[in-house]
């Protein structure tokens, strides 16, 4: 893809533009958000400017090729140019091409037990151990907002913030139904059961402008109940939050009633935030969706198969036969792919947009 020179400029503008409001601007609120724009820019600026001096310099090895006295001195450097060019055609085009503006946001995660029974709340832990045990890999922090055990183990229901930097850009493609073929420990004939959980990724931003009535809002508080364990709190202090025009019900089970408000009214805020997002994502075309999924909740994404020690990502066609490395954290395979996808499908939206 040849990037037009007239759109490399105006990142070069853009940014030089940022840096000189940066060095005027006294309002602190100003400061924080053009400080937050250069570090987002800065990178592609970077990269634009490496190209240019790349074309730059092939230009100008091209002129002095010309000249049959210099054409053998300056032919190995012209066609090392030559090569390395399209890498940094191809650099820049990732970092033009359009990107989800919750890339770098933390997120919460929701993983919920599905058809399955017993069996299914076991598949939920064991997912919702996965993603702690890949989020210690990568430094992020996972803090448990409120969970409800299954009878036999796992989860019923566990949502989580997971704090870090990239947390939802490499987790998102993980919302949908993910389906486990194994022989549950209860079945004495060695049959295998299929089962699902549900997993929901949703980018938590703190800067984002959700308006909330009071009017619109119905707060309970309850006893919080469920088999036990170091996540279920029992205590008169839960907090269950209704938002009666979304109808999206949160709740907190925390010891603090304060803390729970708080911590529900953080979960309101998000998912009304991704409702509007999901808004948005229905109004785009076709074309525009990304190839490895909508990331809509009932989508069947994923199979975990224990037999075959295989998982299948039914989005692009990925199979993997190293199952216990996967439920053991290691995702970067699986993941790397997916973000790998949705490269190609952004390159090709922005390849259309050249023309």
């Amino acid at each position: 893809m040849r990037l037009p020179q007239a759109r490399l400029d105006q990142v070069l503008d853009r940014f030089h533009e940022v840096e000189a409001r940066m060095g005027a601007a006294s309002d602190g609120a100003e400061i924080v958000r053009l400080s937050k724009e250069h570090a987002e820019i800065k990178p592609v600026a970077d990269a634009v400017q490496a190209l240019s001096r790349g074309r730059a310099e092939l230009a100008d090895l091209d002129a002095m090729a010309a000249d049959p006295e210099m054409a053998e001195m300056v032919e190995v450097e012209r066609r090392a140019l030559t090569e390395r060019l399209p890498d940094l055609e191809h650099e820049v085009a990732l970092l033009l091409a359009p990107r989800d503006a919750d890339e770098n946001a933390s997120a919460v995660l929701e993983v919920r037990a599905g058809t399955g029974g017993d069996e299914a709340a076991l598949f939920a832990g064991d997912l919702f151990r996965m993603y702690s045990r890949y989020a210690s890999t990568r430094g992020w922090r996972v803090e448990v907002d409120s969970a409800t055990e299954g009878e036999a183990g796992g989860y019923k229901e566990i949502i989580a913030t997971v704090t870090g930097d990239g947390v939802f850009g490499r987790l998102k493609f993980e919302s949908g139904v993910h389906r486990v073929q194994r022989v549950p420990t209860t079945e004495a004939g060695g049959r295998i059961h299929t089962s699902a959980a549900t997993v929901a990724v949703l980018p938590e931003v703190e800067d984002v402008e959700i308006e909330i009535h009071d009017k619109d809002i119905r707060i309970d508080t309850y006893r919080a109940s469920g088999s036990g364990g170091q996540h279920v709190n029992k205590t008169d202090s839960a907090v269950r939050i209704t938002h009666l025009p979304s109808g999206i019900v949160v709740t907190s089970s925390e010891k603090s009633q304060h803390v729970n408000r708080d911590k529900a009214m953080k979960n309101l805020r998000v998912r009304l935030y991704d409702q509007q997002r999901q808004a948005k994502d229905a109004a785009r075309s076709d074309a525009r969706k990304s190839q490895v999924g909508s990331g809509d909740r009932s989508e069947r994404i994923r199979t975990y198969n224990f037999p075959q020690g295989r998982v299948t990502d039914h989005r692009i066609g990925l199979t993997l036969h190293s199952l216990p490395q996967i439920l053991e954290g290691d995702l970067d395979p699986m993941l790397n792919a997916l973000i790998a996808e949705d490269q190609a499908a952004r390159l090709a939206d922005l390849e259309a947009e050249f023309g």
